[in-house]
């Protein structure tokens, strides 16, 4: 008897419960619990309970033949489906397609939906756009949408670009700001990237918010202080040409810069370029960088001095070499009759030729034309100083009437040494000039021109007049030889070749 008295006091316990999500009259709860002899009785309570409840509410939802206490899950499930079905039919309304939203959750009603799409079209977002990535209505307003937009704007993206920060990198709309985003931007931050370029940073390369610290990002930086960057310019590096940070060393970075030393850079001087200008990095190795560098020899340049014709130009690697020194080589066989050997002496010189206008170059040509030079006689100039044809016309032209009235000297001097064009009339030329006429000396323009203010100065005390000499020489074997080199300081002695090679290259 007390065993019977337990199992009911259990089945009561278990109406109750039950009762919180099916409620049931009391009058039905004394029946199920206090049955009718008349009836058929079950052993099994749960038995009863189902076709009690049942009874009572078969009558609202026919279309259930077997409901058990799990009805309330079963019918949620329809709704969601009913209801989805409702969410992709208006979305095909507006033109989205939705076979890529099957794995994803959609929200429960048509009007949160809505919100999501008109949030995105006011960030300028178009229906096209969402199609290329439909996976962002799954994003919740409240809960991704506003927090990652909000943090985009705080770090230095304007409001105004954020729908084009969205577009080109949509899956930031599913990270997370605390987990994903902040390290990211801390790691840039401790790169020495100014807070003011993070925004501009992140629009350029918006996929470095998908990047773990651990990975790529990490290895390059090493790699790059390895040969020779300084930290201290890893973050300016990074400001101009953030896609470093996604470059694999072993497969790109790290075949570029043996390249370039195994043609005769020295690994400082590589380092060098690489702080100027790391968009060298992005040049590719195989289809572009040796192109160009057999281009180059193709032409007549010579093997040795393709180092400092590099270290001079560094861009001329990612060129188009081949389409730029045709042209280039036909214009000045054209206009100048220079043939191609003197078109290489030219190139070695001053690279940045091949990506000189012609209507630039012809107008220190035409200056030069019209002062009654030769067509030959120009072109022994431009061979020897290719630089005139960088110069403004205007300064050449005051250069030029200094030369004829105060010099006096004949044009057959220019003709030999036209770098008198290059330098500065009023701070060089002038000055100097004026104090060789107060001492009563008559030199050559290389003479008194081609020294430094220092050299200039022992010149004039001297007893002697040192012989001209010709402009630096550059040899990758051996050390930078400086006209006069008999005069040299114990600190530039001690540089090495590669210091010197890196203070030649600023100079130029």
């Amino acid at each position: 008897m007390s065993y019977l008295l337990l199992r009911r006091n259990k089945f009561v316990a278990l109406l109750k419960r039950q009762s919180l999500i099916f409620p049931i009259t009391s009058t039905e709860a004394k029946t199920l619990i206090n049955p009718d002899p008349n009836i058929p009785q079950f052993q099994n309570p749960c038995s009863i309970f189902r076709i009690a409840h049942y009874a009572t509410q078969s009558s609202k939802f026919p279309e259930y033949e077997m409901p058990t206490v799990t009805w309330g899950v079963i019918q949620g499930k329809k709704e969601k489906l009913v209801n989805r079905v409702k969410i992709c039919d208006y979305l095909k309304g507006l033109g989205i397609i939705t076979d890529e939203l099957e794995s994803i959750e959609l929200p429960s009603t048509i009007e949160v939906m809505c919100e999501r799409v008109e949030f995105l079209q006011k960030l300028g977002l178009t229906i096209d756009d969402i199609n290329e990535y439909p996976l962002m209505l799954g994003c919740s307003v409240r809960k991704n949408l506003i927090p990652v937009l909000a943090y985009l704007e705080k770090i230095g993206i304007s409001r105004s670009k954020l729908g084009e920060f969205v577009k080109n990198y949509p899956q930031v709309l599913h990270a997370s700001v605390v987990v994903e985003l902040a390290p990211v931007v801390k790691f840039l931050r401790g790169l020495d990237v100014e807070k003011q370029d993070l925004g501009y940073v992140l629009m350029k390369y918006p996929e470095l918010l998908g990047f773990k610290l651990e990975g790529t990002m990490s290895t390059s930086v090493a790699y790059l202080v390895s040969i020779g960057v300084s930290p201290r310019d890893i973050g300016p590096m990074v400001t101009q040409y953030p896609y470093l940070l996604g470059m694999r060393v072993g497969t790109m970075i790290k075949p570029l810069v043996d390249y370039l030393i195994s043609i005769g850079l020295p690994k400082k001087i590589v380092a060098r370029m690489l702080e100027k200008r790391s968009y060298i990095v992005g040049y590719n190795l195989e289809e572009t960088v040796k192109p160009n560098v057999d281009c180059l020899i193709s032409f007549g340049v010579k093997k040795e001095l393709l180092p400092l014709l590099i270290a001079q130009y560094p861009q001329i690697l990612g060129l188009p070499v081949k389409a730029k020194m045709s042209t280039q080589q036909y214009f000045f066989s054209l206009k100048l009759k220079i043939d191609p050997e003197g078109f290489a002496r030219v190139v070695e010189k001053m690279p940045q030729i091949v990506s000189l206008k012609q209507n630039v170059i012809m107008k220190p040509i035409e200056f030069l034309l019209g002062r009654a030079f030769q067509v030959e006689d120009i072109a022994k100039m431009v061979v020897r100083c290719p630089q005139i044809l960088c110069s403004r016309v205007e300064l050449m032209k005051n250069s030029y009437y200094f030369y004829k009235t105060e010099m006096g000297r004949p044009m057959k001097e220019l003709v030999e040494y036209p770098e008198y064009f290059t330098y500065s009339l009023e701070s060089r030329i002038k000055p100097r000039y004026q104090k060789l006429q107060s001492k009563g000396i008559r030199s050559s323009l290389n003479w008194f021109l081609n020294c430094s203010d220092q050299r200039f100065e022992e010149r004039l005390q001297g007893n002697f007049i040192d012989p001209d000499t010709e402009g630096p020489t550059f040899d990758m074997g051996g050390k930078l030889e400086m006209p006069g080199g008999e005069i040299v300081t114990d600190e530039e002695e001690d540089e090495s070749d590669d210091e010197v090679l890196y203070r030649r290259t600023l100079t130029l």
